[in-house]
């Protein structure tokens, strides 16, 4: 099953979501042999995480997925279940906060974490992909930013706030602290994208490529088992932001995503076109952006309430 995922380029967290849900799907059938196993088999378990253990549908359909992909591609069966058990998933509108909002939150937070929730409002970054950033992503005179390998595996410019610079040079200095002391220790370079590390054996050692949230002490890589220094952790920022929401006494269940949401809604406030928007964010269809118009506005239709 990892050489299938390795082989397929598939995240390491789709990796390790995948391995969890077919251990899951193993002991539900009781260490039923893979070649007995039957469509029905699968619809039990589909139909026990729906009513036993009430999932959503994102994540029933997210265990379904990981079972296809391994009857697929390791054990070259194909399963007739697909489209039949499919849960539909339910329209939710994103949660946005307002400019106010989003500056009382910033004025809760310090530091590192402060800059890097800013940079994900203000360049409409993924999470993951403010913790991926490397220094030659950064392009400080132009005040624009590239994301490599986002989601889809797709690349991408933004726009990086003039306001920031400043903050992004000194974070630079401190990340070149660390990295020069990495080198002056001759530890492993940091982790390369795919098969650079190969193409480019000393890559990994340069500057350009060195991470620009570096982490504060090294860890082993999960994949490959060496110990590197790392980006930050992902659930730092997240337990920091959550944190300054509820210290800014905000009622909105905002996660770090909702700066995301919010820059494309501030952005269609201020009357840029949904096709530029769709570009800065990455989505692949328009379709998606287009949630952003129910929360951009409280009268976009022009409708006045006849309580009003």
């Amino acid at each position: 099953m990892v050489k299938s995922l390795r082989l397929l380029h598939r995240s390491l967290k789709t990796e390790q979501s995948y391995l969890g849900w077919l251990r899951r799907f193993y002991l539900f059938l009781q260490a039923k042999e893979p070649e007995a196993i039957e469509d029905t088999d699968v619809r039990n378990f589909l139909s026990h995480l729906a009513v036993d253990r009430n999932v959503s549908a994102s994540t029933q359909n997210q265990a379904l997925n990981a079972i296809l992909f391994f009857f697929r591609n390791v054990l070259d069966r194909e399963m007739q279940v697909g489209a039949a058990v499919r849960a539909r998933r339910t329209a939710r509108l994103p949660v946005v906060l307002t400019r106010e909002e989003v500056f009382r939150v910033f004025s809760k937070m310090d530091g590192t974490y402060k800059l890097m929730a800013q940079l994900i409002y203000g360049c409409g970054l993924r999470l993951r992909e403010c913790l991926h950033l490397r220094i030659k992503d950064l392009d400080l005179e132009g005040k624009c930013l590239t994301i490599r390998s986002g989601k889809g595996n797709k690349d991408r410019m933004t726009v990086l706030p003039e306001s920031l610079v400043g903050d992004l040079q000194e974070q630079l200095g401190l990340a070149r602290k660390k990295f020069e002391q990495d080198r002056r220790n001759n530890l492993p370079g940091i982790a390369l994208p795919e098969g650079l590390g190969r193409k480019y054996p000393n890559a990994g050692t340069e500057w350009p490529w060195f991470w620009v949230f570096p982490a504060e002490s090294q860890s082993t890589d999960p994949q490959t088992g060496i110990t590197r220094r790392h980006h930050l952790f992902p659930s730092n920022l997240q337990k920091k932001f959550k944190k300054a929401v509820s210290a800014a006494g905000l009622a909105k269940p905002a996660t770090i995503h909702a700066l995301r949401h919010s820059f494309a809604t501030h952005l269609l406030q201020n009357g840029y076109d949904i096709r530029t928007i769709q570009d800065l964010l990455g989505h692949k269809d328009v379709k998606t952006t287009m949630i952003y118009t129910h929360v951009a506005g409280r009268n976009l239709l022009g409708v006045r309430s006849p309580l009003d």
